[in-house]
């Protein structure tokens, strides 16, 4: 079933993901004076969800009290699915670049869950940090309710309209739009339109959240008042319901006698969210060179080693390119980090074919890459005088830790053999009479 385009209230979620933030369905559901009281207004159940460790720094700290109709405690056992995420596993290792073309869409009715495709992974389920990257392609909406505890999900739609109904309220998002929903958080897909493609991340690691902006000052990048978060909504009726969780990698169900998407109120800042990329403000030369990507950072989630990130989200949106007397497009380069590479719309200026809309590539610790030999070939050539790169918007999962493709990443007819002949153009220019050719 879809459903119809509506309007959805929104809160600002803002403040370097530290403040808390308050709202309820009902008039008085939120307590006063203390999160537990011995009797709950309305008759509610009280209930913490906490999505870091008790004892990290307050400015680290992500929880929220939610009062709701029924605990989360009050379910059945858990059975694992025959279907899962993930089948065979990891593949063989491989140093080589790849790249995927666009998902098709599934023949059969297809929801949020069952068209998710794992492309890449950090780790095997059972790690603590790291990320995994899928793909999604759905043309049914979600008639059951999912909650993830392996990690929290960035989820970028590509193609289609999704209203994301979770247990604080109702998140509605379109392409060039992200949502970021907490580890543990229950939630429901629906579909606007008749199909759906995007990416998710799925960050087992620390909690993203915005890059400090070190010399740049106090303005651009992602501006904290453009994240929004949903407004208290609950849902009141008995009526089975499946609940499906991921845990260590593997999808397990029950079946409630009533929805779990039934929080009244809640106050806190262990919430999902989302955020337009179109307001990005985005920094560049004005000079010469090509910045880092790490200019572009909307979130990131910190590792281990400082400044080496757990993973960043990167965007490459429409900008105005001002440098003189340089090659503009990425140089090429090889990089301590992991780059797995994504297209929302139009086309990515270092790639003049084969990365299109839906596509993925995935370039390794090492690996070097850069642009292709037609892209090279028109910016060595390109007259350099001020213009806009518009109609565009790529983006990246990038991670200290090896992404490794899965077993069906590898055998997918969607990988393309290929890959590596976008650079075999690049010819020898080379010229040791010296000066410039």
């Amino acid at each position: 079933m879809n459903i119809q385009e509506q309007n959805i209230d929104t809160l600002p979620y803002q403040s370097g993901f530290g403040n808390e933030l308050a709202s309820e369905a009902l008039p008085g559901a939120l307590p006063i004076g203390q999160n537990s009281p011995q009797k709950v207004p309305y008759g509610l159940y009280t209930e913490l969800l906490s999505g870091t460790a008790f004892t990290v720094p307050r400015s680290d700290a992500r929880r929220t009290w939610l009062y709701r109709i029924r605990p989360s405690a009050n379910h059945p056992r858990y059975e694992r699915l025959d279907r899962q995420l993930v089948h065979g596993g990891l593949g063989a290792v491989t140093p080589n670049r790849l790249r995927w073309n666009p998902a098709g869409m599934p023949g059969t009715p297809t929801d949020f869950i069952d068209g998710l495709e794992c492309l890449t992974a950090t780790h095997d389920a059972q790690q603590a940090s790291g990320v995994s990257v899928y793909r999604y392609a759905a043309n049914a909406s979600m008639e059951r309710v999912f909650f993830n505890a392996d990690g929290e999900l960035l989820v970028v739609p590509q193609e289609g309209r999704l209203r994301i109904v979770t247990e604080l309220g109702i998140l509605q998002i379109e392409p060039l739009e992200i949502a970021v929903l907490p580890r543990g958080m229950r939630f429901r897909v629906e579909l606007i339109d008749d199909t759906a493609k995007g990416y998710v991340c799925e960050n087992h690691g620390c909690v993203l959240r915005l890059p400090d902006l070190g010399p740049i000052g106090s303005n651009g990048l992602a501006n904290p008042r453009d994240f929004l978060a949903p407004v208290a909504r609950y849902e009141e009726y008995d009526e089975a319901t499946p609940l499906v969780q991921k845990y260590l990698g593997e999808l397990w169900a029950t079946t409630l006698d009533h929805s779990p998407l039934d929080v009244v109120a809640w106050h806190g800042n262990n919430v999902p969210y989302k955020y337009d990329l179109r307001r990005f403000n985005t920094i560049g030369t004005v000079s010469f060179d090509h910045p880092d990507p790490s200019i572009f950072t909307v979130l990131t989630s910190p590792g281990t080693t400082p400044g080496m990130a757990n993973v960043d989200f990167v965007i490459f949106p429409p900008r105005w390119m001002v440098a003189e007397n340089t090659f503009r497009p990425p140089w090429f380069h090889r990089n301590l980090m992991n780059e797995f590479m994504g297209l929302i719309q139009g086309a990515y200026d270092a790639k003049a074919e084969g990365f299109s809309p839906g596509g993925a590539s995935l370039h390794s610790c090492m690996s070097a890459h850069g642009p292709d030999h037609v892209s090279t070939s028109q910016a060595i050539s390109a007259v350099l005088k001020p213009h806009k790169i518009e109609n565009t918007m790529a983006f990246m999962f990038e991670t200290g830790c090896v992404l490794r493709p899965t077993r069906h990443a590898l055998e997918t007819p969607s990988l393309q053999a290929n890959y590596d002949a976008c650079w075999s153009g690049l010819a020898k220019t080379f010229n040791k009479q010296g000066g410039l050719t």
